[in-house]
């Protein structure tokens, strides 16, 4: 006779919380938290000219489309219940330069592409990001003086009239990514000043200098700009160990005007995630970052990981620690997922 069979003993419990788990029925009732579909944003890259879609190598799954072939994504984004997407461009080497002047042609890849997508698919919400570095020769997100030293406020102009030229093409919110000060309220005012008061402004208020960026530099082609993938962000992006800091920016972002804080990276930051969704009301996002998806991609690839079950609860993390959206590269997978 086994010891169990053997066994009359019974623990005097009140409380018995595996009462909650013992089944997928009673564990989907009690659910705390889930990821939606409509949380999620959908990173997207345009290329220049027509040629086919070209493979982001470190970022499997994720490629540069021309603009046309992007507009069709966008509509099988939606179709497939994803409610927004945020656009980056990659221009060739002869758009950039010191001055990051292509940042102001009307006629420019970004702005050309969100006056096609918002033409054919105008239910989608469009975020596009306000920073100069994928138009800059050196990569830095401004201008540098003679000393190679970021300028704040000759930047913040630029950034200024950028935020406005994307509210005519008709993006629903400008995302300035670049973290000069006062950028935020200057956009703001900019933007009201030219009759563009229902344009809204996703602050990437908390961007850590961070090395989880590496593959994103590869698709919009700063890093090639700069010659390295560890271009020195730290005069202008947060100090990894900073966490009072971060509520700061925060803080300031939303005086300033901002209508969505953002908190990049995502996954190496959960913490600074929770302390700015106990500290301010304002809805929240958080960027699952390249060099997020694709550590996750490439242990996957090892056979190390379980794809799916590890970038479920990579994402139900973030979700967990105050997140109300997620800028995923994961979102059309999991969006596709939930329609079979």
């Amino acid at each position: 006779m086994s010891m169990r069979e053997k066994s009359q003993f019974t623990l005097q419990l009140a409380r018995r919380p595996r009462r909650l788990r013992q089944n997928a029925a009673i564990r989907a009732l009690c659910e705390e938290t889930s990821v939606p579909i409509h949380a999620l944003i959908q990173p997207v890259f345009v290329k220049e000219g027509d040629g086919p879609d070209e493979a982001i190598e470190s970022m499997p799954g994720i490629v540069r489309r021309n603009c046309q072939s992007l507009v069709e994504h966008v509509k099988e984004l939606q179709t497939i219940g994803l409610q927004g997407i945020a656009l980056f461009p990659q221009l060739s080497a002869d758009k950039k330069s010191p001055n990051a002047r292509e940042a102001l042609n009307p006629k420019t890849l970004v702005l050309e592409a969100i006056r096609a997508i918002k033409s054919a698919v105008p239910g989608i919400l469009v975020f596009a990001d306000i920073a100069l570095d994928p138009y800059t020769t050196h990569g830095h997100d401004g201008l540098l003086d003679a000393a190679g030293d970021v300028i704040n406020d000759a930047t913040v102009e630029l950034l200024m009239e950028m935020a406005v030229l994307h509210a005519e093409a008709g993006v629903d919110f400008v995302a300035p990514s670049d973290m000069m000060d006062g950028r935020v309220g200057a956009i703001r005012m900019a933007l009201d000043d030219a009759g563009y008061a229902q344009t809204g402004i996703l602050a990437y208020a908390a961007k850590f200098a961070s090395a989880y960026y590496g593959p994103f530099r590869d698709a919009v082609g700063s890093a090639q700009a700069a010659g390295t993938h560890a271009l020195d962000k730290r005069g202008y992006q947060l100090t990894p160990g900073n966490r009072r800091e971060a509520l700061l920016e925060c803080l300031l972002d939303q005086e300033e005007g901002a209508d969505i804080l953002m908190v990049k990276p995502a996954g190496p930051y959960l913490d600074i995630i929770r302390d700015v969704r106990e500290t301010v009301d304002l809805p929240l996002a958080a960027y699952q970052v390249s060099g997020e998806y694709a550590q996750i991609q490439a242990a996957a690839k090892m056979g190390w990981l379980d794809l799916k079950k590890v970038r479920d609860e990579s994402l139900i993390a973030i979700r967990r620690a105050g997140a109300d959206m997620i800028l995923t590269y994961f979102a059309e997978a999991i969006a596709r997922e939930k329609q079979s």
